[in-house]
């Protein structure tokens, strides 16, 4: 991601010129930082708040609930249906939009109205402090942004030393049980099982979540299971693999819960969910190694 801060100068006044690329390869100019910022997914918002934007932003989505100053925001819609009139009042300055989530058709009708649009494309942990860093940028925040963008990127490093020469551990990330959903290789959590040491069985998957098959996840055989489901709290179900206790991931006690909003909304708290899957990769290692 490219990002440059142009300064035009005059013998009156200072005005700032932001120009930053986006995560599909499209510039983003702005006379002037932005004031009035729509943002059109819940982990974009949270990402503009820990920008130090949280003030610039006049309205977002439904389930935008994090931090709590978001849940008094105006809503535009849902991140897959927005509302193009109530946008369009709004007199928005900057847009962020969600390159994977929001249909594409409606981003195209957000640009149609002439509204600069930064479209965010989320596919590795360590991409996280950069994005905060140009949203801090385009807010016209940056040394809040900054600041808060160098302590992630603090933690991931340490992450990325911790698993280092180990073994991969065969992992199976469910995100549903009816109908029995996973994530591909592309998707950021497949990312950061690979960061922790693991290796996500369903790589190979062409899309960035889908069903598969149970026959399927019994013949890779994962040694851990990772499930977050809809709820903070553990889902009932992950332990019906318990049926199968063939399985090596029931058969050495490998069945772990994450809560969603960790790991499912990729803003800053994809981190804390970082966190917690290296620790478990690092349980699951050591249970092994114990064998």
């Amino acid at each position: 991601m490219t990002v440059s801060l142009l300064l035009l100068t005059s013998s009156l006044s200072v005005a700032a010129t932001v120009v930053v690329t986006d995560d599909s390869g499209a510039q983003i100019e702005l006379e002037q930082p932005a004031q009035r910022i729509i943002s059109l997914a819940p982990h974009l918002t949270e990402l503009l708040f820990a920008a130090g934007a949280g003030k610039q932003v006049v309205a977002t989505v439904e389930y935008s609930d994090y931090p709590a100053e978001a849940v008094k925001l105006p809503r535009v819609g849902s991140y897959m249906a927005f509302d193009l009139e109530r946008i369009l009042a709004l007199r928005p300055d900057l847009v962020i939009g969600w390159a994977d989530g929001n249909p594409a058709v409606q981003l195209e009708r957000v640009e149609s109205l002439g509204f600069p649009l930064y479209r965010h494309r989320p596919r590795a942990l360590e991409s996280i402090p950069g994005t905060l860093t140009t949203l801090g940028l385009l807010a016209g925040t940056g040394t809040v942004a900054r600041q808060r963008a160098e302590l992630l990127s603090a933690r991931i490093a340490v992450l990325k030393n911790v698993a280092r020469d180990s073994e991969p551990t065969m992992s199976f990330y469910q995100v549903w049980h009816q109908p029995l959903m996973t994530i591909g290789g592309e998707q950021i959590i497949s990312d950061i099982i690979t960061l922790c040491g693991g290796r996500n069985i369903f790589a190979d998957l062409s899309v960035d979540a889908g069903e598969v098959a149970l026959e399927a996840v019994l013949a890779r055989n994962p040694e851990v299971i990772i499930a977050s489901g809809m709820a903070a709290s553990r889902p009932e179900w992950l332990d019906q693999w318990r049926r199968w206790p063939q399985l090596r991931a029931v058969a050495e006690e490998n069945l772990y819960h994450v809560a969603p909003d960790l790991l499912q909304r990729a803003g800053p708290r994809l981190v804390d969910g970082a966190e917690q899957i290296c620790a478990i990769m690092e349980r699951v290692r050591q249970r092994r190694a114990a064998e």
